[in-house]
């Protein structure tokens, strides 16, 4: 049995990743339904509501490659992926990947204009059309994509596991062993990368929490007055997005971590673990966090939930 296996076929590992990729299927495909629901019974549009449309399908078009990866790790399968495969495959989920951390910059970037007051330069960015925004955000893509095109060279089947210089990604894949240069070139420029696009959500965050005091120093002198301070729906939202984007640095930040000791320390499969488990977490947190905190998408799941419950009770009469 190869140095995978040994932890990748336990089967508390397996179960933990499936329920969370269960999990997060199901809470984006609910996420995307609704919004599409919303945008057919002609509900005043929000400026975020693309992005967060576009993050639950996103999402769920990751979580469903990354069935298909899990499958290849912990399901024993007769026949294995070809190299072509492979390359698709794993380039097609760090596209995914790539597209939500671009839909998750754009979503800071928009929230931060809707909270900007009348008077800020940001304040001409609330009426543009959506399809802007789209290009904006296909751009954004464009841009991340651009660093992930060596993937088609350094991914390949694997048939044999007796050397240590592959590093694993699933049973029938893994990376092929890289020169010094070539290896800390492509570090240097996705670390770049990644710092520059994380740069952009610690921005926008930095200008809606300083919006966020001010907003509280405003509602203490309302209270002062006798007057009841009531959160506005932006700001609510703008509090829902600062939660996400903070358990999306964290994250980044944890799996930038876990991919450097996978290759210090030889592959660890303990770090690979972990790696997959955080991977997944982000696409299976954010939609319920939409859910749960968006009085729109509330009120229409119970909206539902009662007319179901009206149709049952009428049959059974």
């Amino acid at each position: 049995m190869n140095k995978a296996n040994r932890l990748y076929s336990n089967t508390h590992i397996r179960n933990t990743v499936y329920t969370v990729i269960g999990v997060g299927v199901m809470a984006n495909a609910l996420l995307l339904l609704v919004h599409i629901s919303l945008h057919i019974t002609g509900h005043r549009p929000k400026l975020t509501d693309l992005p967060i449309g576009l993050l639950a399908l996103i999402h769920l078009v990751i979580l469903l490659i990354n069935g298909f990866i899990a499958a290849d790790i912990f399901i024993p399968q007769g026949g294995r992926w070809d190299d072509l495969t492979c390359k698709w495959l794993i380039y097609l989920y760090r596209l995914m990947r790539g597209f939500s951390i671009c839909a998750t910059c754009l979503l800071s970037v928009l929230q931060a204009i809707t909270l900007s007051p009348r008077g800020s330069c940001l304040a001409r960015f609330k009426h543009k059309p959506s399809h802007h925004n789209l290009c904006f955000l296909l751009f954004l893509w464009v841009i991340y994509s651009s660093f992930s095109s060596h993937l088609f060279i350094s991914i390949a089947a694997t048939r044999n596991w007796t050397s240590d210089n592959f590093m694993y990604i699933t049973e029938s894949c893994s990376f092929i062993p890289m020169t010094f240069f070539l290896q800390h070139s492509l570090s240097t420029l996705l670390t770049f990368r990644e710092v520059s696009f994380i740069g952009i959500m610690a921005v926008s965050s930095g200008y809606m929490v300083a919006l966020l005091c001010r907003h509280k120093r405003q509602s203490r002198h309302l209270h002062s007055t006798s007057l009841s301070p009531v959160l506005s729906p932006e700001l609510r939202a703008t509090q829902t997005i600062l939660l996400l984007l903070s358990c999306f640095v964290v994250m980044s930040i944890l799996d930038s971590i876990v991919s450097y000791a996978r290759i210090t320390l030889k592959d660890d499969p303990i770090f690979y673990c972990i790696q997959i488990l955080v991977t997944h977490s982000y696409a299976s947190f954010s939609p319920l966090v939409f859910i749960s905190t968006e009085k729109r998408i509330i009120s229409i799941l119970r909206y539902m939930w009662e007319k179901t419950v009206n149709i049952s009770v009428t049959n059974d009469g």
